[in-house]
């Protein structure tokens, strides 16, 4: 046999093993397809329990794949032994191996940091930008993360949330808010509290939401954010986004029930050591009436508290709706004090036309009912004898006669006070997208609020009742905005470019009105406060009405530029006509600009991709206003009722007089907030992002009422743009995922800031002032007419004036400067906020807390109670006994006290409940609220108040007690 025909046989036996071997493949591999192609089924689920529609599960490798419906449920056919890829935009990708034995699974995704950044959604006020496209200064708090608890007023949720943002709650009356601060306060006699916009509609009252129809929460701080706002922006923006109807069916139910008592009271002597300190010191006046009452304790409860909140929620790609109803039952720590809230929201949306046009409509809201406290219990509670009962033989509340000494158990009993808050928001909005690239929306929207008090001291109460023979009064106050907002918006892809538009037109209306009538001299307490003619006593100025209405006509734009994801501009401008303006600044206008650069997506910073995943510079530059402290008509010259009266012959009668109670003043206008901000966005390591701001801000044209002479003016004051104000500071967030493990997860979030604030100018060529007076201490033993702070150039607001002490000599009298000096301020150095969330399995831990660094206080409760003059017809504290001061109460630094603090804001513990349907979830929760507070401060608690003129940071007797509370709560929902 030939070469050639060796090679042929050769050829054709290979290639007949080759076929044979072929084919026992092709059987081969059709075998194990048949026994190993199988159908898996499962659910889709985030972090945090909820089912993910439009997740993608993929056979890896392959092109085999499907998405999860409506409540993320999938069904795949896949080959044993391979595995399938879970993938959903903002989660790391998670893979699962199939084996032989898979039939069903269940995939939780964890969220991916950077990624969610990047496709994150953000409102900046009249529309919606990814958050890797910002320019400016905004935070973003989803509703996952915002504050937990016992919440009656919903700016609460903040609380430490958002760098830069300040909340004090000054009190534990479960029906006070907080005051707001974002980067400093701009205005000395204007409101300095950010512009809520909820939904859209800007200027609403941010209790008309409430918390658990948050979706998140957008905080605009820079002015190249905030002009878009114009007149209002000056105190930056809070925006708030509403939940809204979802795919498929959801039911959702969430309740707690809390127990609440007093954290912290003053320790004042029991009855046993005052009656030990009179006979120590041989007190012969001294009267022991043979009790032993506690009377901070005598005025308190335990609280308890409930809430409950039931929402449903419906959707598809054409419509949804989501309603939801809410009680909250919140029980003070003060006897008769609490908070009842009833509210409710629907909400809305339906695309037609092919979704060329949607409709957007929702209705908020919430009734309140409460009992205002008389805070002069707590003063009389610090200054009755412990030995004297609450009631006498009789069963009667004992009276014993004294200045500011009457009983106040019976104050907080013999007194009805009942007050009532309405809200009602709805709004309408219509979105039309024409020619591919346009689209137009309108947005109407009417906000109803209205209060009413009610209260009556019956003749035999101790304070007004017996001296006035019964006191009544009715007050009621309503006021009613409307608004109009239409704007178009271009938005186009060129190549790399990315072109976004808008312009707009929006008129704004409100108008306010209410009255008041008192009337005391009753025969009868049946009628209590509801027969106000029943009194006989009229007395001028028992009865009173007003009425105000005002307008805000605006037309505003905004441009934003992106080129290759690398680069960003934003520039806004907003013209702002105002019926308060006076009538030579009728108009306004407010623009702003800014930029970023996104370096690590350039070329040159590929090499540090694996642990630098985000670095964004941004910068911008914007000029806002504020209007609150104008009022109506304040630019107009107005005549007022007086108390003088005239003779009038021609009706022979006396005649009340009319006269001037205000100036005119045709140059009157808003105050102007220029700032500068830059910013630095990070990211590193897939797991950390954060950032860090520098701002400087600088307020001009500040209002105040100046002194002006007579003659000229008719009357001595006048209000009128003259101040400057600065607030320059840092904010720094970070957010951390510092472990990610199958069962176990680990997230943290931090957030700092620092702020320095100074008034630059008072005054001008036409109204001067040196100094502004302020901290008033009247009405404190000894201390009429006496000031405790000053507002002065060169000085931030609230800065405490007065001598120095630099202890006690060796007869127990103060060592005071020969001068009065600075001797520190209100405003805090830092604020910061700490968050951690732990999961293991089912389980979950959340701790949360904040505080406030470096602002001082002024402790008049102490100052007025270590008296030596007060025993033993009064009471002291513990610590007054070895103080060593003998010297009767004098304001000095010796009063004035570092009150930083960190609290303990929440801690809880929560476990999901396996159920057997896997469209449910069943959480059960134990909670914790204010756990702990670290400080120094010696009064009941460092959280006092520190905005206004009148007496920030000063704590007189007025300090409620804030309570523990431990809760018990569960969360139910239901999907399908």
């Amino acid at each position: 046999m030939n070469n050639k025909n060796k090679k042929t046989v050769l050829h054709h036996v290979w290639t007949n093993k080759s076929l044979v071997l072929m084919i026992l493949m092709l059987f081969l591999s059709a075998g194990i397809y048949a026994q190993g192609k199988k159908l898996v089924t499962g659910i889709v689920y985030d972090n945090s329990g909820v089912p993910l529609a439009g997740a993608t599960v993929k056979e890896a490798g392959t092109k085999n794949a499907v998405s999860t419906d409506f409540v993320g449920k999938f069904a795949i056919e896949v080959s044993a032994g391979n595995s399938l890829e879970i993938i959903f935009m903002g989660f790391t990708t998670k893979k699962v191996y199939v084996d032989t034995k898979t039939s069903n699974i269940d995939v939780r995704l964890e969220s991916s940091v950077n990624m969610l950044d990047d496709i994150k959604i953000v409102s900046v006020g009249y529309g919606t930008m990814r958050k890797s496209d910002l320019t400016g200064a905004i935070s973003t708090v989803s509703s996952e993360n915002l504050a937990k608890g016992t919440i009656s007023s919903t700016e609460q949720v903040l609380q430490g949330k958002v760098a830069g943002l300040t909340l004090v709650k000054d009190s534990g009356d479960p029906s006070y808010g907080s005051s707001i601060r974002l980067r400093g306060g701009t205005s000395l006699t204007a409101s300095n509290n950010p512009l809520i916009v909820v939904d859209g509609i800007a200027g609403v009252d941010i209790n008309i939401v409430q918390p658990s129809d948050v979706k998140s929460i957008d905080v605009l701080k820079d002015a190249s954010a905030t002009a878009i706002y114009g007149s209002r922006g000056a105190n930056g923006v809070i925006i708030i986004t509403t939940k809204s109807g979802v795919r498929g069916v959801s039911v959702t139910y969430n309740g707690y029930s809390g127990v609440g008592t007093a954290s912290n009271h003053i320790d004042m002597l029991s009855a046993n050591q005052w009656r030990g300190y009179v006979r120590d010191n041989n007190m012969k006046d001294a009267i022991d009436y043979g009790a032993n009452t506690n009377w901070q304790k005598e005025l308190e409860q335990t609280a308890i508290s409930h809430s409950h909140t039931l929402s449903i929620s419906s959707g598809n790609g054409d419509s949804g709706f989501r309603t939801s109803l809410s009680y909250l039952d919140n029980q003070g720590v003060i006897k008769s004090t609490d908070l009842k809230r009833l509210s409710a929201n629907l909400n809305a949306y339906q695309y037609i036309l092919n979704k060329a046009v949607k409709f957007d409509t929702g209705l908020f809201a919430s009734i309140d009912k409460f009992h205002p406290l008389d805070y002069r219990i707590f003063e009389r509670a610090f200054n009755l004898n412990p030995t004297i009962p609450v009631y006498d033989a009789n069963g009667n509340f004992t009276s014993v006669g004294g200045t500011l000494y009457e009983n106040p158990v019976e104050i907080l009993t013999n007194r009805t006070a009942d007050n009532d808050r309405n809200r009602l928001l709805g709004y309408f909005k219509s979105e039309a997208k024409f020619f591919n690239d346009f689209k137009a929306v309108v947005n109407l929207s009417m906000e109803y609020n209205a209060n009413k008090g009610n209260t009556y001291k019956p003749t035999y109460a101790v304070m007004e009742g017996q001296t006035e023979d019964g006191y009544a009064q009715k007050t009621y106050g309503q006021y009613i905005t409307s608004q109009i907002e239409t704007y178009l918006n271009y938005s186009k892809t060129l190549g790399k470019s990315n072109i976004n538009a808008m312009a707009g037109y929006s008129y704004f209306e409100n108008i306010y009105e209410g009255f008041g009538a008192q009337r005391s001299g009753f025969v009868t307490d049946l009628f209590s406060y509801n027969n106000l003619g029943a009194g006989y006593n009229y007395r001028l100025g028992d009865v009173y009405s007003y009425k105000g209405k005002s307008n805000l006509v605006s037309l505003f734009a905004r441009a934003n530029y992106s080129y290759d994801s690398k680069y960003m501009l934003t520039a806004t401008i907003r013209k702002d006509g105002s019926s308060r303006f006076g009538e030579n600044n009728k108009w306004g206008v407010f623009p702003s600009a800014s930029a970023a650069w996104k370096i690590s997506n350039e070329d040159f910073m590929k090499s540090t991709e694996n642990w630098l995943t985000n670095l964004k510079l941004r910068a911008g530059y914007g000029v806002t206003g504020n209007q609150d402290g104008i009022g109506e008509y304040k630019s107009l010259s107005i005549l007022g009722v007086g108390r003088d009266s005239y003779y009038d012959p021609a009706t022979d009668s006396w005649s009340l007089a009319y006269s001037p109670t205000q100036n005119p003043n045709p140059d009157l206008k808003w105050e102007t907030t220029e700032q500068l901000n830059i910013g630095v966005d990070f990211g590193l390591f897939k797991g950390i992002t954060g950032s860090f701001e520098w701002y400087s801000k600088k307020t001009k044209d500040l209002l105040y009422t100046y002194e002006v002479p007579q003659p000229p003016y008719l009357v001595g004051t006048m209000l009128a743009n003259v101040g400057e104000l600065s607030n320059k500071g840092v904010e720094f967030s970070l957010n951390a995922k510092i472990m990610e493990r199958e069962k176990f997860t680990w997230n943290a979030n931090l957030t700092l800031a620092h702020n320095i604030q100074k008034i630059e100018k008072l005054s001008n060529p036409s109204y001067k002032t040196d100094v502004i007076y302020s901290g008033s201490l009247h009405g404190l033993s000894g201390m009429s007419n006496q000031y405790s702070q000053i507002i002065a150039e060169g000085y931030p607001v609230g800065t405490f004036w007065g001598y120095e002490a630099s202890g006690l000599d060796a007869d127990g009298k103060f060592i005071l400067s020969a001068e009065k000096k600075d001797l520190g301020n209100v405003q805090p150095d830092f604020s910061m906020g700490l968050g951690m969330d732990f999961t293991y399995g089912n389980f979950d831990l959340g701790i949360s807390g904040y505080g406030l660094f470096g602002q001082k206080v002024l402790n008049a409760t102490n100052m007025m109670l270590y008296d030596p003059n007060r025993m033993a017809a009064y009471n002291v504290p513990d610590d007054f006994v070895g103080s060593g001061i003998k010297s009767p109460p004098a304001f000095s630094s010796y009063w004035i006290e570092d009150a930083s603090f960190f609290r303990i804001q929440s801690l809880t513990v929560g476990y999901v409940i396996p159920l057997k349907s896997k469209i449910s979830k069943l959480r059960v929760y134990m909670m914790g609220e204010n756990l702990a507070v670290f400080t120094n401060y010696s009064g009941v608690d460092p959280e006092v108040n520190l905005s206004g003129l009148d007496n920030p940071g000063i704590d007189r007797f007025n300090n409620y007690p804030r309570p523990m509370t431990i809760s018990f709560g569960v969360n139910f929902s239901i999907n399908n």
